[in-house]
């Protein structure tokens, strides 16, 4: 059969799955076309009713829909809906838009079928418009490209499914996330968006746009894909995202009604019109056409829509009817898609903007960059489901049906997936709710992975042949693991998720002193015992018991797993290794470490192979927080804002007490921070594990705990950061790209996100630092780059939270103890990428090891890819995941920037039909990013820059259906139509 059929047989049958029409639909009146007509010649003022309603913040995810504990804040979103829905059938000029479908999903389910059909009627006129659309409305500097491109599929699927074409959205919508990364404005532009909306900017930064009319402006947000695959209309709104001042009328607010019954003695008509024209004309002064916008509503709002749709209604009667007097004033019910249209209409060219919206500061002394690293346990946890999900989906393919329903019961992965989607909301993995709400984030991830660990049982049982139960040891990083801790013989199953083949060191619990360590071949593996360290004592507390860490290099093959085994051959205690001034190195055949013969402290790094060798001195510190009590502002730090009391950090410690074990080094710096310097057999990298708390507050100060690697790179001021894992930008000290600014916080001023890497550089050398969650940091001085590690704060910072950042459990009742990892690099510029970027997708992406007591049953299969080779170096597999029974959803993901890497920044080709060794590809079509479009059918309006350049430069072509090529950076979605081989 031609490639042609076979493509066009299965988007007929993928349609059925997708609810995409395999044509268009022109009897829709929905979107665009639903739109109200406007006003030539007069400012027409498009009034967009609207409800933010938080996925967690004060309240948890269950509290904000039902209603409850509203003595924290009065907040219900079933009746937000309930009341919305009533009232836009009363009148069918109304319009309403809502945007979290976590909340919209689960209002949807318990409606009766009449209901359903009434909302659909509403969507379908575009009476009732999902802007946004994903699971949440996720944070920006904290969250990983990965998870946020699954949240937004959750919830764009689950639109599409319900509601066809009209469930669609046209427009990003992120009117709270506190600055906002250039990596999200890519995403959208590949899922399809016509236009960006929010509400937050820097102040500087908005006053100069305002001066410049400049608030809307063409987002180019890739350096590597051509345009305009990647830029995107942006908007940033008047009000943030609440109603101009007098003009709030929900049950929360304070603002009065129109009162429009001439009779009565506050009548007050002709006042509200007044106010209102002067506000609008005010506007219309800082926006470049004759439109503009604003957001009816605010947090929460429209529990009682009649309040708004009653004053509202009134509002535009008596607006529009001063126009027969003379007014140029055109009010009229609209949507963000509405307003974007009549933009895109106006023809204009707008002002290009390549960087992007960090850090954020709302006034002088008030940067929102503490959320960078608020919350780092939760943080760390979020990175971590992340790659246990991914692994959950991959098993779950490559597994079959019996992955879902097996040996070990019934398992699956939504529940986890919808814990993740949930975590990405800008006040969840960003650290900026309430303790109570954080725990409950915490608590889902959880219960998603014991879903996921059933299903996971249940496909390894199926691919090894082996249902022999298996044990998942979840604290591994305190050395805690109840079967390897007792166990005189066990195996473990390494299952690796990324596309090519690893190596990866381990370290398990034990109580003996001698082992010995077999691979898959029955190869005796080099190993190790060695004593847990006294930090990893303090911080495990009573959960384990293992006196000792039996340390050993696994490998695993791309997407599969290999076993290995273990055997206990001698009881008891081996040498305590005492503390002393430790050594003057460590090496192995690519890296050599040195130390301060006099401190301990590092002192050096050299890169054997390309013969660097630089200044590499590192240390601990502590910003004072302010309390708000300086003459400057009234200012603390909090959740959301970091502002240190001055510039110059606290040392912890400046002698270290150190001891050598193996080719690692145990320093200890104070009661409450301790370091282990790693340097593993065969690695290009240098592992720093910091161990940081209870950060002691017994001086009532709260405290920023940093760590800085000084260094003599001769890097001018000049520091890059990732954007959510992907692309790199170039950071410069107290300078923005696009706007002037003047520095009031010379640290706090100076911090950007951090998500996966961080690095500065010179001609001669680079210094790359791969973190295993968010951070945020910094380069304060030439050559350094600081990194927030732990936050323990004693004031609130007045953005709404109301609580102090300090955070305390049942285990850690004198606060909170978080252990993390750094992974240290040093190459040429010109060839760095090629070693920080596989390493950034490790940290990501980590194995998964299951264990399980005793001997194997001799036919289990010890060793299994799901890929027939490795994909090549430049290839990531972004997402392998079910879609139903026959189709199977795959992302691949070209991983290097266009300018990264002579060898690894040039195009790819990849098979489909050649790529895994257990399925068998019947059919494919290509999807856009978010899965919600087909490509070819995915259309988006086109946008001038300032610069007058036209695009695009033609698009590389693919050799065939089967064989498809990425470029630089891009990402490309397939949805597969598989049978199990």
């Amino acid at each position: 059969m031609a490639a042609g059929a076979v493509g066009l047989i299965l988007l007929i049958f993928l349609s059925e799955s997708l609810s995409l029409p395999v044509g268009r639909q022109e009897e829709s009146v929905c979107g665009y076309q639903s739109c109200h007509a406007t006003k030539p010649g007069m400012l027409n003022v498009h009034l967009v009713p609207h409800t933010h309603d938080d996925v967690g913040w004060l309240k948890t995810v269950d509290q904000y829909f039902y209603g409850d504990r509203n003595d924290i804040q009065h907040a219900g979103v079933q009746y937000i809906l309930d009341s919305v829905v009533d009232q836009l059938l009363k009148n069918p000029d109304r319009r309403f838009i809502y945007v979290e479908t976590a909340f919209f999903y689960r209002w949807w389910s318990q409606q009766s079928s009449s209901m359903q059909e009434t909302v659909k009627q509403l969507v379908n006129e575009g009476r009732l418009e999902f802007v946004n659309g994903g699971w949440c409305m996720s944070d920006e500097a904290t969250t990983h490209y990965s998870a946020v491109i699954d949240q937004m599929t959750m919830g764009l699927r689950f639109l599409n499914e319900t509601f066809g074409p009209c469930g669609r959205p046209r427009v990003a919508w992120h009117i709270d996330p506190f600055g906002h990364a250039r990596e999200h404005a890519s995403m959208f532009a590949q899922m399809g968006y016509d236009g960006f909306f929010f509400g937050r900017v820097d102040y500087q930064d908005r006053r100069q746009r305002m001066l410049a009319k400049e608030q809307e402006l063409l987002w180019r947000a890739s350096d590597s894909l051509a345009p305009p695959l990647a830029d995107l209309f942006t908007g940033i709104l008047p009000n943030g995202y609440n109603p101009p001042d007098g003009f709030c009328w929900d049950q929360s607010c304070d603002d009065p009604p129109i009162r429009d019954d001439p009779k009565l003695e506050d009548y007050n008509v002709e006042d509200v019109v007044e106010r209102f024209l002067n506000i609008a004309n005010s506007q219309a002064l800082v926006y470049k056409t004759d439109h503009i916008i604003m957001t009816m509503g605010s947090d929460f709002q429209y529990e009682n829509a009649n309040l708004w749709y009653k004053n509202l209604d009134k509002l535009i009667h008596y607006v529009n009817a001063r126009q027969s007097n003379g007014s140029r004033v055109n009010l009229l019910y609209s949507t963000p898609s509405c307003y974007l249209q009549e933009l895109h209409r106006a023809n204009l060219s707008w002002v290009l903007k390549t960087d992007d919206f960090f850090p954020y500061a709302d006034d002088a002394h008030d940067f929102w960059t503490g959320y960078f690293s608020s919350r780092p346990a939760l943080k760390r946890y979020e990175r971590l489901s992340n790659s246990n999900l991914q692994t959950c989906n991959q098993l779950e393919v490559l597994g079959g049906p019996a992955s879902r329903r097996g040996h070990f019961g019934k398992g699956d992965s939504r529940t986890l997936k919808s814990a993740m989607a949930v975590a990405q909301h800008h006040d969840a993995v960003s650290g900026t709710e309430k303790q109570h709400v954080a725990n409950d984030y915490a608590r889902r991830l959880a219960n998603g992975w014991q879903h996921c660990q059933v299903l996971v049982s249940n496909s390894l049982a199926v691919l090894s042949g082996s249902t022999a139960e298996r044990v998942y040891c979840n604290d591994l990083n305190i050395s805690v693991c109840s079967l390897t801790e007792s166990s005189k013989k066990f195996s473990i199953n390494v299952f690796n998720p990324l596309a090519r083949p690893i190596t990866w060191p381990v370290r398990l619990p034990v109580n003996g002193t001698a082992y010995v360590v077999s691979d898959a071949q029955g190869k005796t593996v080099d190993c190790e015992v060695v004593p847990v360290s006294q930090a990893t004592r303090n911080v495990r507390r009573s959960r384990g018991f293992a006196v000792n860490e039996l340390l050993f290099q696994v490998q695993a093959p791309p997407l599969g797993f290999s076993t290995y085994f273990v055997s206990l051959l001698q009881d008891g205690s081996p040498p305590v290794f005492k503390w002393y001034r430790g050594p003057k190195s460590i090496w192995n055949k690519y890296l050599q470490v040195t130390f301060d013969p006099d401190t301990g402290l590092l002192s050096g790094l050299a890169n054997l192979e390309t013969k660097q060798n630089i200044r590499l001195a590192q240390n601990f510190y502590w910003y004072n927080a302010s309390d708000g009590n300086n003459t400057a502002s009234n200012q603390p730090s909090g959740a959301y804002i970091f502002r240190p009391n001055s510039s110059t950090p606290f040392v912890i410690s400046k002698t270290v007490k150190t001891t050598s074990v193996m080719q690692e080094v145990r320093q200890w710096f104070a009661p409450w921070v301790s370091q282990v310097v790693r340097l593993h057999a065969d690695s290009r990298v240098l592992e720093l594990e910091w161990t940081v708390g209870p950060i002691p507050i017994d001086d009532d100060l709260g405290k920023e705990v940093i760590t800085r690697l000084d260094t003599d790179i001769k890097s001018s001021g000049i520091f890059y950061t990732d954007s959510n894992g992907r692309e790199v930008l170039q950071r410069k000290k107290d300078f923005r790209p696009t706007w002037h600014l003047r520095q009031s916080e010379p640290i706090a001023g100076n911090y950007y996100p951090i998500n996966s890497r961080a690095f500065i550089k010179d001609d001669e050398d680079q210094l790359t630092v791969v973190t295993d969650r968010s951070q945020g940091g910094g380069s304060i001085q030439n050559g350094s780059l600081e990194i927030m590690l732990h936050r323990r704060l004693l004031y609130d910072d007045v953005r709404g939270v109301a609580e102090p950042l300090n955070e305390t459990s049942h285990i850690f009742p004198d606060g909170l103890v978080v252990r993390g990892r750094l992974l240290i690099s040093l190459d040429r510029p010109a060839t760095a990428a090629d070693t920080h970027r596989p390493v950034a997708q490790g940290m990501v992406l980590q194995p998964l090891l299951t264990f399980t007591e005793g001997d194997l049953h001799p036919n289990t299969r010890l060793e299994f890819s799901g890929l027939q080779a490795a994909l090549p170096p430049a290839v990531h597999l972004l997402t392998l995941s079910q879609w139903d029974e026959q189709l199977v959803l795959l992302r691949l993901e070209h991983q290097f920037q266009s300018w990264e890497s002579k060898v690894n920044s040039q195009p790819v080709t990849i098979n489909l039909q050649k790529l895994f060794s257990t399925l068998e590809v019947l059919g494919v079509s290509e999807l856009n990013l978010s899965a919600n479009q087909w490509k070819d059918e995915m259309t988006r309006f086109d946008w001038t820059p300032q610069t007058g350049e036209k695009p695009l430069k033609k698009k590389l072509e693919d050799a065939s259906p089967w064989e498809v090529t990425l470029t630089p950076m891009e990402i490309r979605t397939f949805l597969l139509r598989v049978d199990l081989r």
